[in-house]
This record gives C-alpha cells, sequence and structure tokens, in this order.
C-alpha cells in the first residue's frame, strides 16, 4: 500500500498495523527493567490475577495463561505482541512479585559429555 498522509507521515502505511499500543504498554521501554527473559524461559503465575484495573489486559492474560508453564516465545505469540513487549511486561509483573521464571539451564549447568557417554553405555548395557 502507499503511504498515506503528508510526507513527515511517510513512515506509516495500511499494513503497519498498531504502532502504539506496544509502546503505551511498555512506557516506551524496550528492555524490562527487572528479569532477565530467553525465549525458552519459562513462566508460571504465582496465584490469581490481582483486581481489575492494575494491569493491562494483555498481563491480566499472560497470568490466565501461565497457569500452567509458559515459555516466553509461547506467551508472545499467544498474545499476538512482539517479544520485546512481552519481555518488559513479563519484567513488570516479577518485580510485582505475579509471576516466577524459571531460566534455562547454563552450559557449566549441563552434564558434561563425558557423563553422558557413560548414562549411554550403560543403558546399552541393560
Amino acid at each position: 500500500m502507499q503511504p498515506t498522509g503528508a510526507a513527515d507521515e511517510a513512515w506509516y502505511d495500511d499494513d503497519a498495523g498498531p504502532v502504539v499500543r506496544p509502546y503505551t504498554m511498555t512506557g516506551g521501554r524496550a528492555a524490562p527493567d527487572r528479569g532477565r527473559f530467553d525465549l525458552i524461559t519459562l513462566v508460571v503465575a504465582r496465584g490469581p490475577a490481582p483486581a481489575a484495573g492494575r494491569l493491562f489486559p494483555e498481563q491480566t492474560a499472560i497470568l490466565e495463561m501461565c497457569r500452567q508453564p509458559l515459555s516466553v516465545a509461547e506467551i508472545g505469540a499467544d498474545l499476538d505482541l512482539p517479544v520485546g513487549t512481552v519481555r518488559v511486561l513479563l519484567g513488570d509483573l516479577l518485580a510485582a512479585n505475579l509471576i516466577e521464571t524459571h531460566e534455562p539451564p547454563t552450559p557449566a549447568e549441563l552434564p558434561s559429555e563425558e557423563l553422558l557417554q557413560e548414562l549411554l553405555a550403560g543403558l546399552r548395557a541393560l
């Protein structure tokens, strides 16, 4: 589609979709104030959503969805929001102690290749 409006509005066209809503939900922040949220970080709600009006509807939806563990990527896909926006919303929920996260293991926390080889040999011996 062709850009709409004056020359100074040429950055926007009809196919771009809503741009302002994610910006307002995050207060213009591009990264969360608290927490590290990889795409595979699991998020679990700590309890029911607080009274209406304290949270954005998307945050309430996150708390409802996360009664069972969900990854950040799944939350973003279910809400149809950019992952950066989801990360900021999750950071706010984490700061409010409404969610808990389970980070993926770091390479140092993973079992060694030697241990895995021994495990595999033991299983083959069965």
